[in-house]
Parts: structure tokens; C-alpha cells; sequence
């Protein structure tokens, strides 16, 4: 009797896509359409005499849903190519954030203690608070932000994941 894989995986798929309009909204549709959800997502223009962008989705499932998910896609016209970076090999992941902190005395010195531990700049200051940028991958920024909340943590954006493969492999 075969056995399947149930276990929960995240997945950072890359789509390469005709830089058109509704091709985001057509890419969203697929994943709320099916149920599936998108924990990131990052779209920019990335060729451009091929007029092209890249779509960056980190999402999770099964095995099975994360490729149901790829041939989707795959099938989505103007789609050029889909990649699963979490499954073709070595890939470097990026996010930035603007984390505000409020707060005075001990917990305002604690936060700027804090943000050059972890090489985060600020951005703007107040007599009351803090903008900080901090550009990493994800556990960490998640590790900045969980320091920030009993310092005085007010708001966070965030970019969502920017990622690409490491050596000579392309897209």
C-alpha cells in the first residue's frame, strides 16, 4: 500500500510572468479561488526590453498541494516559468521592514541597544520613538520584532520575501 505525504512543507515559488494587467490578480485568484493561502507575496518588474516580472509566493501544504499549486500555475497564461527555489536548491531570501517603536527612557535606550545588535538602522527618531529598517532573512526579523513587542512595538510593514537561486541557476 503506498504511503503519502502529509506533512506541511513552505514553499517559495517564483513565477516569471508577462508584465501585464491582471496577471497579479489572475495569480491571486488561483491561490483564493483553490483555498490555498499566501503567506507572502512580492511582484516587481524584472526584464525590461522582455517586459517581464517576477513573482515571488511563499506559501505552505502538502507535497501534493504544493505541486498541484506549480502545474496551476504553469498553466496560467502569460506564465513563462515556475519555480519551487525551496526544492531546486541552494537560494538566497531577503525582507525588509520598518518596525516603530514607541517608548521613553530604559526601553528606548534597550531598543537602539537592540536594533544595532541585529544591524537594524534607524530611519526616523522622536523623543518618543523609533522607525527602524532592517532588511534580512525572515527568522530573523520575526527574532527583531518579537524583542521589539514588550520595548514598545507600535506598527510593522513588511515587504514580503524577495528570493532567487544561488549560482548560476536562473529563472
Amino acid at each position: 500500500m503506498p504511503t503519502t505525504d502529509t506533512a506541511l512543507r513552505s514553499a517559495i515559488i517564483s513565477v516569471l510572468v508577462e508584465n501585464e494587467p491582471g496577471i497579479l490578480a489572475r495569480v491571486v485568484g488561483l491561490f483564493s479561488g483553490r483555498g490555498y493561502n499566501i503567506e507572502s507575496l512580492t511582484v516587481a518588474a524584472v526584464e525590461d526590453g522582455r517586459n517581464r516580472s517576477r513573482i515571488n509566493i511563499v506559501t505552505s501544504g502538502t507535497p501534493m498541494v504544493i505541486e498541484q499549486i506549480k502545474a496551476q500555475l504553469d498553466r496560467l497564461v502569460p506564465v513563462h516559468r515556475v519555480a519551487d527555489l525551496t526544492l531546486e536548491g541552494p537560494h538566497v531570501t531577503r525582507e525588509m521592514a520598518l518596525i516603530k517603536v514607541i517608548g521613553r527612557g530604559d526601553d528606548r535606550t534597550e531598543a537602539l541597544r537592540l536594533a544595532e545588535a541585529f544591524r537594524a538602522r534607524v530611519v526616523d527618531a522622536t523623543t518618543e520613538s523609533f522607525i527602524f529598517e532592517m532588511t534580512s532573512g525572515t527568522e530573523k526579523l520575526d527574532a527583531f520584532i518579537d524583542l521589539m513587542r514588550p520595548l514598545g512595538l507600535a506598527e510593522i510593514s513588511r515587504t514580503g520575501v524577495a528570493a532567487i537561486a544561488r549560482g548560476t541557476r536562473v529563472i
